[in-house]
């Protein structure tokens, strides 16, 4: 019971602190949400729901950084064993954690609203309340999938394990794991759902949108490789905001480039705005470093070697370009992201010139005033490996590496990761086993639900 326990403590302690949440009531009284402004506070719990809320854990096992010997010799056993994909105890605060207490968040406010009634005069809001829980609630599932289940392939989904579909905040529903199919069809049906409630646009990036739930959508099914529906909704995103800051001075920078932290939190490239937690904080940039071979694929041209990276005394270079204006990374959905699925889709479905049209259109605001030489005239295979690598420069440190290796190594990449450490040298291969992360050992001790096996 004891995480159960956590979650409730948590979010009472969210709600709390919420500001005008609640009005002064006997000290004595349990404070019940009962109203569509207690939904509303529900579902502002910025520390709980947007504040190094989502998985690291699946961006620290993947390849956008490495770790020098010094800091490697440093960690625990547990990180170490994390780091390098061996099997490793983890009963502590987790992605796991984390994404089923914000769901709880969720689950807590779809039940609230049940009791509620919907009335001509509070449709607005009450709309919009649906369909902001809807939203977290499919966003978590799919983070959380990203981590703990296997890549979604359709021959094998209705077998492959997915997570636990929880959608009622009773915990006296057991836990059980749902099928990859199961899971992935929930996170769609949640979010078309909230496409139809939701405003095209927040008042704040912390709260969803229509355009935000485009955007989860689009990431979805890029995720199961159903390239049709993630150009389709990529698309929908963009006709409500396809704005992209210009590294050549744009109201989106606060600082000049070759500064610490130049991109505005909630800028205009925003959509959804959500960080990275920190439970592997050796992968944060003060301890990083970023993969050489990554840095190098950096024209000299490009903004974003300057923008996104600062030099160590110690030869390597660090990340500086989160969109949280800080170490801390940003993991939200973002108008270039939105390029660049759709760059990729019209790729894939035979639309070259499209694609590279998109793929154009981000580059530009990206490299030195009239250096960019626009990319034309490449056959479909040449289009689609350029298009990826400008998606693994553009979106270093967002939370989508692990994903797009294990979507990737499904399309046959064949992406082979390595870390060479004083202890050995650790090597993971395309559809591994560790690709679907382990669960926390006291969750399936508590639960019985089978764990991933290594």
């Amino acid at each position: 019971m004891k995480h159960k326990i956590i979650i409730i403590y948590s979010v009472l302690l969210g709600m709390i602190s919420c500001n005008k949440y609640l009005d002064k009531k006997s000290n004595n009284s349990l404070l019940i949400p009962s109203s569509l402004t207690d939904v509303q506070a529900l579902l502002d719990n910025y520390s709980d729901l947007n504040r190094l809320q989502t998985p690291c854990f699946g961006e620290a096992s993947a390849d956008n950084y490495f770790l020098k010997p010094e800091i490697y010799n440093g960690l625990s056993l547990q990180d170490q064993s994390h780091y390098t994909w061996r099997k490793y105890f983890f009963a502590t605060s987790s992605d796991w954690s984390s994404g089923y207490g914000a769901i709880y968040i969720a689950n807590l406010s779809i039940d609230l609203l049940n009791d509620i009634e919907r009335t001509s005069q509070n449709a607005v809001s009450w709309d919009q309340l649906k369909g902001a829980a809807l939203f977290f609630r499919a966003y978590n599932f799919l983070n959380l999938l990203w981590d703990y289940a296997k890549a979604y392939d359709d021959d094998s989904a209705d077998v492959d394990l997915g997570v636990a579909l929880r959608l009622t905040s009773n915990f006296n529903v057991p836990s059980t794991r749902a099928t990859n199919r199961e899971c992935y069809h929930q996170v769609i049906s949640d979010t078309k759902e909230a496409v139809m409630l939701l405003s095209v646009s927040p008042e704040i990036v912390t709260r969803p949108s229509k355009c935000a739930a485009y955007g989860l959508l689009a990431r979805c099914y890029l995720s199961m490789r159903d390239y049709d529906n993630a150009l389709l909704y990529a698309d929908s995103a963009l006709q409500l905001n396809s704005n992209l800051i210009d590294l050549n001075g744009d109201e989106g920078l606060i600082a000049e480039i070759d500064g610490n932290y130049p991109f505005a939190q909630f800028n205009k490239e925003t959509i959804f705005y959500t960080e990275m937690a920190g439970y592997d904080s050796y992968y944060y940039s003060s301890k990083s470093r970023v993969d050489t071979t990554l840095y190098a694929s950096f024209d000299d041209n490009d903004l974003r070697k300057i923008a996104c990276f600062y030099g160590n005394p110690d030869g390597y270079y660090q990340y500086k370009g989160a969109y949280t204006n800080s170490v801390v990374c940003f993991s939200g959905i973002a108008v270039d992201e939105m390029y660049l699925i759709r760059s990729e889709c019209f790729v894939r479905t035979g639309q070259v010139d499209k694609g590279l049209n998109d793929l154009n259109t981000l580059l530009k605001t990206k490299y030195k005033k009239n250096t960019f030489i626009s990319f034309e005239g490449l056959s479909q295979s040449e289009a689609l490996d350029t298009v990826l690598l400008e998606r693994r420069k553009e979106l270093t440190m967002r939370g989508l590496r692990w994903m797009d290796i294990k979507r990737l190594n499904k399309e046959g990449a064949d992406i082979v990761l390595k870390r060479v450490e004083d202890d050995g040298t650790y090597i993971l291969l395309p559809n591994a086993n560790f690709f679907a992360l382990q669960i926390p050992d006291d969750v399936i001790d508590e639960t019985g639900m089978p764990q991933n096996p290594l």
